[in-house]
């Protein structure tokens, strides 16, 4: 498998990231950190913020964390203004 192959199965994997066996553990902490970034019901706390610095650097965590508040900025942004999506990256409907 080629790391094209590879990105573009975990693409099709990313609503279920948590079951799929595509995603490293620093993929998992990622994408769990983004989760708890996105939904006011969550929250990155201490503990799981010490689990975040285990597997990245800070300027990686700022940058991280940054796509994350962009790409939510985007999501609330886009619509009011009747934006619609390129079509570039589709995700399935949940």
């Amino acid at each position: 498998m080629t790391e094209t192959e590879g990105g573009l199965d975990k693409v099709a994997e990313v609503l279920s990231w948590r079951d799929s066996k595509l995603f490293s553990e620093s993929e998992r902490v990622a994408l769990e950190y983004a989760e708890r970034i996105t939904y006011s019901d969550q929250q990155v706390d201490d503990a799981f913020f010490a689990k975040v610095k285990e597997h990245f650097t800070e300027p990686q965590i700022v940058e991280l964390t940054a796509a994350v508040a962009l790409e939510n900025f985007r999501s609330k942004f886009n619509p009011a203004l009747g934006i619609d999506a390129q079509g570039f990256c589709l995700v399935p409907k949940r």
